[in-house]
């Protein structure tokens, strides 16, 4: 998760690729008038996130229910979002990919063919609510190389010395 232009399908997919799961872009489960939306320039209301949630998260339900392992590139700006997607499950693992908005400005000015403008960079961070450490959250910087990131979040997605089980099972 995270917001536009932050690495979301390139990490997620070669998270997928090197975890040998399945890779899903959540803008694949947008209604055409929310992407329409988007290409006009106007950000989304929650009244048109919800429908797009609940669809990811309905196929992060099937694909767990057939014992399955998922890798879906969100946003998920916000807690509530977030909530939608993970039902609760303490199997699924958000991870935020994390970067200044400077960063993320020079990336959005060189990308091409994508229906989200740079133009809505500032109301994505207006929006952005990062994840505390009770959603079962995998901080990723995104100032590295793309294989970088991809290993790092790997390592902290398996137990070890630095990734500890809490009491409650979840990772720290």
């Amino acid at each position: 998760m995270g917001v536009s232009g932050s690495g979301k399908t390139t990490i997620a997919s070669r998270l997928a690729e090197r975890l040998h799961w399945t890779f899903e872009d959540g803008d694949r489960f947008h209604p055409k008038s929310n992407v329409e939306k988007m290409s006009a320039g106007h950000p989304l209301t929650d009244a048109d996130r919800w429908p797009w949630l609940n669809a990811i998260a309905d196929e992060i339900e099937r694909v767990c229910g057939d014992a399955g392992h998922l890798v879906i590139a969100c946003s998920a700006l916000k807690r509530a979002y977030r909530d939608v997607l993970t039902r609760g499950r303490d199997d699924v693992r958000i991870v935020f990919l994390n970067g200044t908005q400077q960063l993320i400005a020079r990336r959005l000015a060189v990308r091409k063919d994508h229906f989200m403008p740079p133009g809505l960079l500032d109301s994505q961070f207006r929006t952005l609510e990062p994840p505390s450490p009770d959603e079962n959250v995998i901080d990723a910087p995104i100032d590295a190389p793309v294989d970088m990131i991809v290993e790092d979040i790997v390592g902290k997605l398996k137990p070890g010395p630095t990734n500890q089980r809490s009491r409650d099972g979840r990772e720290s």
